[in-house]
């Protein structure tokens, strides 16, 4: 091979490593951090609870938007054991379902509760709570659907969401799922108390938010965790700048502390991904209201991944009509 050959292709090798690295600067991996979500969902999921009657599943698959692309799952009891509560409970008790789609970066985890023949069956836990809670687990840029076919309270919905992310190879740390639903738990009783205030669960979830993120932005900087006096006094001037503290009782506010002293201890703390995204959630969450925070914007742009596809395409195709006209 002569020495202008050998140029030729030392040039067009440089250039490839230049655009394929400007390129894959903006395509989201899998980092070192394991206890937050960073590799983007890859396709979307359905999730039916095993205690859906199956009269009722073509109906709850058009409620959760479900189109011929979802891969679908069926959650049971023992995922209820491995993601929320090692107690476990029942298959038949499993009523929740979900659907799962990918957003675009920065998204965060945005959730509609949808209704079921016209009746909104999820009748405790909010669009907000879910958001924060799953964020708390880890959960990153995704959109996610809830609804079921009788009334339940919703506590096991997200059992759903952590099974199709497990599914799709990004696996969830368990201590991190069981402490963000000892939140959910700590946050019902106020949220069922303010239900006649639809701008509360925003509230709330963006003072625990907020605190949580503070919380394991302290750890990670003096490598100590915070005392559950540090903790009930952030928030509970975290209440305080939401406007809700006089309608949050003293009870609600032990139970929170507790409950965020719990994921302070989990593996999610130790993430400085998880401080950025909790505080951002926190941010979207103060000024949410109602079961839906997603639109048809917020979903990954399809048209996005097929020019990306296009553009590496034409660079192979460049490769190889070069080395053709070489040889």
């Amino acid at each position: 091979m002569n020495t202008q050959i050998k140029t030729r292709l030392a040039t067009i090798a440089v250039t490839l490593v230049a655009i394929l690295g400007v390129f894959f600067m903006g395509v989201k991996t899998i980092s070192a951090d394991e206890n937050v979500q960073t590799k983007a969902l890859s396709q979307p999921y359905v999730v039916y609870g095993s205690g859906l009657a199956s009269e009722d599943k073509d109906s709850i698959s058009n409620a959760l938007g479900v189109k011929s692309n979802y891969q679908s799952l069926t959650v049971n009891g023992s995922d209820y054991a491995t993601y929320i509560n090692s107690a476990g409970t029942s298959d038949a008790s499993m009523i929740s379902s979900v659907s799962l789609a990918p957003a675009d970066p920065g998204t965060g985890v945005k959730v509609n509760i949808e209704p079921y023949d016209g009746s909104n069956n999820i009748t405790q836990v909010t669009s907000q709570q879910y958001s924060m809670v799953a964020t708390m687990a880890g959960v990153n840029d995704v959109i996610i659907t809830v609804t079921a076919d009788k009334p339940v309270s919703g506590e096991s919905a997200l059992t759903g969401v952590y099974k199709a992310l497990a599914n799709d190879g990004i696996t969830l740390n368990q201590q991190n799922t069981q402490a963000a639903n000892g939140v959910l738990d700590a946050t019902q009783p106020a949220i069922n108390q303010n239900s006649d205030d639809k701008s509360y669960p925003g509230k709330l979830m963006a003072a625990v938010g907020q605190v949580s993120s503070d919380l394991a932005k302290q750890r990670q900087k003096n490598d100590q965790l915070a005392t559950k006096n540090d903790i009930q006094q952030m928030l509970q001037d975290a209440l305080q700048e939401q406007g809700i503290n006089d309608k949050t009782s003293q009870t609600t506010i032990n139970n929170i502390v507790i409950a965020l002293g719990n994921v302070q201890k989990a593996p999610i703390s130790e993430s400085n991904t998880y401080i950025n995204n909790a505080k951002g959630m926190a941010s979207d969450l103060a000024n949410s209201v109602g079961d839906k925070m997603a639109d048809l914007k917020d979903f990954a742009n399809s048209a996005d991944a097929k020019k990306a596809e296009g553009f590496l395409a034409r660079i192979w195709q460049a490769v190889v009509d070069f080395f053709s006209n070489l040889f």
